[in-house]
């Protein structure tokens, strides 16, 4: 007999971890889970020396954050541990993240710490502990498939789906986690929380990368990687100088606000050329590509990812988290994957990542997706881009 996870066995002979943040999302987990029967075990990472963001709204797993998960283990009488993964979170997250930020790319470091820190690492230590499975509160759901595999989809309530953040999670992975939440709203889970009376119930989500205490992730870049903040040119779509920068650090593509520059028509930041240091702006059409480079492309479709690509895979993509997927095209190309944007996309920038769906919109079941390591416009969204004139922009 399976149980409410899918599990075979009684809930009571069944061990859980749940990672729990410290958030209202991972502890109504713990708690449905414990008022299930299930034998559940919370754990709580500590991931960074967390003294200047102990008491910052919006920042997520800081001193206060401990000191909430424990409250609730001990609310709902569960064991709880804290681990100390303060080491390996500074090598895989905040060193990636400055590496990428001072190469010109955009990282999003919430991937990087769920597929290297939370179904990696204490993905493991869940294993060893004996657990059947590891349950988080992501807005992300799994479903069982005909052959025994399990497959991710979006979340039920599309306003929280965290499917974005997740799209690198592997089938053997899969097979192992569990998401309670997936299939209930913000405002079911908060409701539930009052009813297992938790303090964190109206407890504010966190917004701010956890490991950027004042919110400006541009003083951990300085530190960890003090080129990324020496000044440079900017130059317009010709490579014509109109102005200068204090550190590629300071912009991402699509931005529009903070140039420095008086012009005749709106200015966006196109490019961030880390080699240089040079910032390339251009009018907004200027942003719209259509073709993008992948590296390390994961699948957690159906079969091997060169059967289903086979001559051009029809799929839909999600380049911003805040963006809905979108018709594409998947190809093989040169030893990688590309994808072709239908109706092309504005602001598309490296080190960001590239979720594949099945569907543009529902629970759509995820594909995998890639990291973008390179974007262009071709043919006519080259041609469009280029039809303002250059020369109105300069003003």
């Amino acid at each position: 007999m399976r149980n409410s996870l899918d599990i075979e066995g009684r809930p009571q002979d069944t061990k859980i971890v749940v990672a729990m943040s410290g958030g209202v999302d991972s502890s109504v987990t713990a708690a449905l889970l414990k008022s299930e029967g299930y034998d559940v075990i919370g754990i709580t990472l500590q991931l960074y020396d967390h003294g200047a963001a102990t008491h910052r709204k919006g920042a997520c797993c800081a001193g206060q954050d401990i000191h909430d998960a424990r409250n609730v283990a001990e609310r709902i009488g569960i064991p709880h541990y804290v681990l100390d993964y303060e080491s390996r979170f500074r090598e895989s997250v905040i060193d990636n993240f400055a590496d990428s930020y001072a190469s010109g790319e955009t990282p999003v470091p919430c991937i990087e710490c769920n597929r290297s820190i939370k179904f990696r690492d204490l993905l493991k230590t869940a294993r060893e502990l004996g657990a059947s499975t590891l349950a988080t509160g992501h807005y992300v759901a799994s479903r069982r498939m005909p052959d025994g595999s399990r497959a991710l989809v979006c979340a039920a309530d599309a306003d929280r789906d965290q499917s974005y953040f997740l799209f690198a999670t592997t089938r053997e992975q899969l097979d192992y986690l569990r998401f309670p939440l997936g299939d209930m709203t913000k405002a079911q889970t908060r409701e539930l929380a009052r009813r297992f009376g938790l303090d964190v119930a109206d407890k504010q989500d966190s917004q701010d990368i956890c490991f950027v205490p004042t919110g400006r992730y541009t003083d951990v870049i300085g530190q960890l990687r003090p080129d990324a903040i020496d000044p440079g040119d900017i130059v317009d779509l010709d490579g014509h100088v109109i102005g200068r920068h204090r550190g590629i650090v300071h912009f991402t593509v699509g931005q529009r606000k903070g140039l420095g520059i008086a012009a005749s028509a709106p200015l966006y930041v196109v490019k961030l050329d880390a080699a240089s240091r040079r910032i390339v702006v251009g009018p907004r059409e200027a942003l719209r590509m259509d073709h993008i480079v992948l590296r390390d492309v994961n699948w957690i479709g159906d079969g091997p990812l060169d059967r289903a690509v086979g001559n051009g895979l029809e799929i839909f993509v999600r380049v911003r988290s805040t963006r809905a997927p979108q018709p594409a095209w998947l190809r093989a190309a040169e030893g990688g994957y590309e994808v072709e944007l239908v109706a092309g996309e504005e602001g598309v920038s490296p080190g960001q990542a590239c979720a594949f769906y099945d569907a543009p919109s529902g629970q759509a079941r995820v594909l995998g997706g890639g990291f973008i390591q390179s974007a262009t416009a071709s043919g006519a969204t080259a041609k469009a881009a280029m039809q303002p004139l250059i020369e109105a922009v300069r003003g």
